[in-house]
C-alpha cells in the first residue's frame, strides 16, 4: 500500500502542478482541501478525479456521497484504488472461471 499512496502522491504533484511540493511533504493522512493540509480546491478535486480515472481506470459517481470521504487525504484515495482493483480482480475470476 505504501508505494500506492507514493504513486498517488506523484500523479497529484504532477497533474496539479504542485512544484513546491514532494511526495514526502504530504502527510498521508492530512486533509487535501483544508488550509491545515495540503489547500486544495474544488477545481483541483476535478482535477484529481479525471488523473484517477484514467490512471487506474476507476468508476467515480459525483452523486455519490461517499466520494468526499474517498477524496479526504491519500490514505482514503489509496484505499478507495485498492478496493476497486480488488473489485475488478475478483469480477475478473468469477468470469474466468464461468468460462
Amino acid at each position: 500500500m505504501d508505494s500506492l499512496k507514493l504513486e498517488i502522491k506523484q500523479l497529484l504533484i504532477e497533474a496539479l502542478d504542485l512544484e513546491d511540493l514532494s511526495p514526502a511533504d504530504i502527510d498521508d493522512d492530512a486533509p487535501l482541501f483544508d488550509t491545515d493540509g495540503v489547500g486544495l480546491d474544488s477545481i483541483d478535486a476535478l482535477e484529481i478525479g479525471i488523473v484517477l480515472r484514467k490512471h487506474y481506470q476507476l468508476t467515480i459517481a459525483a452523486n455519490d456521497e461517499r466520494t468526499r470521504e474517498h477524496f479526504r487525504s491519500i490514505n482514503t484515495l489509496a484505499a478507495l484504488v485498492a478496493s476497486q482493483r480488488e473489485a475488478t480482480n475478483a469480477a475478473g475470476e468469477t468470469t474466468r472461471k464461468g468460462e
